[in-house]
């Protein structure tokens, strides 16, 4: 987690803000479910002034074969769409996160997100949830 933290406030911050209807937002959710990405949710940080990016997005994965498929989804949808590639990409067996500087991608395992509680350590955060394809 430290490193994650790390790596995110190191970064530079973009002058642009975003809104959930920028088309990389969409990209990165269409992404997501594409990949049955689970409890999905946003988090609009604009108006917390430490946070480290315009929005956190937040999905869950039931194994790490799944964390990747999502993760490179993203990656490969926002290239071919727009083509931008994350700033940072880090990734683990429980936990990636791609950094597109005005939105972070968090993908989670269930137990990991229960245990880091990112939605709840960022509670003054307008939050959204979105279609949980990863359970139907």
């Amino acid at each position: 987690m430290e490193k994650i933290v790390a790596s995110l406030q190191s970064r530079p911050k973009s002058a642009t803000r975003l809104t959930r209807n920028s088309k990389l937002f969409k990209v990165i959710l269409e992404a997501i479910a594409s990949k049955k990405g689970g409890a999905t949710a946003s988090l609009d940080l604009r108006k917390i002034d430490e946070a480290v990016a315009d929005f956190f997005v937040i999905t869950e994965a039931d194994s790490y074969t799944q964390i990747r498929a999502i993760a490179d989804a993203v990656e490969e949808e926002v290239k071919n769409t727009l083509g931008e590639r994350p700033y940072h990409r880090e990734d683990g067996e429980q936990w990636t996160l791609l950094d597109y500087v005005n939105i972070v991608v968090h993908i989670l395992t269930p137990e990991h997100r229960k245990f880091y509680d990112l939605d709840s350590l960022w509670a003054d955060a307008g939050r959204t949830e979105h279609l949980d394809t990863g359970k139907q």
